[in-house]
């Protein structure tokens, strides 16, 4: 896979990883009832710290693969290998982040975040100090005693963001997580996301509509055909991503891939 003059390197299907992969998707294909093809042999790998986009037109399938990668759904044929392990369903080296904030109306922001490790029996105490260092870490100290009502949307997406990265999972699945905010609070989540996969070091699948968040916050930004979901390119966007965040934005090779993108997917928008 060669870098274009553009700076972005681009190829048609997955690219081998220098190491063995966290994730490995293989020929999985989904048949929904009444026979409709929902993904068509699909295979890619997916490197540790490394944040992959799901990009393309409605219907083609990027929510479907999530939540096969997550366990949620069994591929129709195929299979999803974490670790060289194969995914028969949800499983505590994944978490996911979800577009509508799913938190318990009820519970505290600290109690929310600890949920998972509620679950998992770790002693009240270290959750808890687990939960107060990522509440900290996604910008809500002061708020651990808040409930959802008293949050704004942004606000309650963090304490989601948190949640997961409480677990400490391996694999970080996030379906549209900033499609619910204002354009304001996006670009701040879309910053914020830069600077917590750089510090987490996790493998990021991250589920988006927006060509422009796609190549912000991506590694590799995997594009998906119009139903049956197959993999038609795979782009890694060469953009710097240290300094000023909103320098990434006026990059060169941000605006060329954004339109490169774009041109590809008009065809399949009505």
């Amino acid at each position: 896979m060669a870098a274009t003059a553009t700076g972005v390197r681009t190829g048609p299907g997955a690219e081998p990883a220098a190491a063995p992969p966290v994730i490995e998707v293989r020929n999985v294909r989904q048949v929904y009832g009444g026979g409709v093809v929902a993904l068509d042999g699909i295979t890619l790998d997916f490197a540790e710290g490394r944040l992959t986009s799901l990009l393309g037109p409605s219907g083609c399938g990027k929510t479907t693969l999530l939540k096969i990668v997550g366990g949620l759904l069994a591929p129709t044929a195929g299979e999803v290998l974490v670790r060289g392990r194969a995914v028969t369903g949800p499983g505590p080296e994944r978490a996911f982040v979800f577009q509508d904030f799913a938190l318990m109306p009820w519970a505290t922001v600290e109690r929310n975040v600890a949920f998972g490790l509620e679950l998992r029996g770790v002693p009240k105490a270290e959750r808890l100090e687990v939960a107060r260092h990522y509440i900290a870490e996604v910008g809500l100290a002061g708020f651990e005693t808040r409930y959802p009502h008293e949050l704004s949307g942004g606000m309650r997406q963090r304490v989601g963001l948190a949640r997961a990265l409480a677990v400490d999972a391996e694999v970080l699945l996030m379906d549209e997580p900033f499609s619910a905010v204002d354009e304001q609070t996006r670009r701040k989540f879309q910053e914020d996301l830069i600077r917590l996969r750089e510090v987490e070091n996790k493998t990021f699948l991250f589920v988006t509509h927006s060509i422009e968040e796609a190549v912000y916050v991506s590694d590799r930004i995997v594009l998906l055909s119009p139903r049956p979901g197959r993999v038609s390119r795979i782009i890694e966007p060469d953009i710097p991503r240290d300094g000023d965040p909103e320098a990434i934005r006026r990059h060169p090779v941000y605006l060329d891939t954004v339109e490169q993108i774009w041109h590809g997917l008009r065809q399949y928008v009505d």
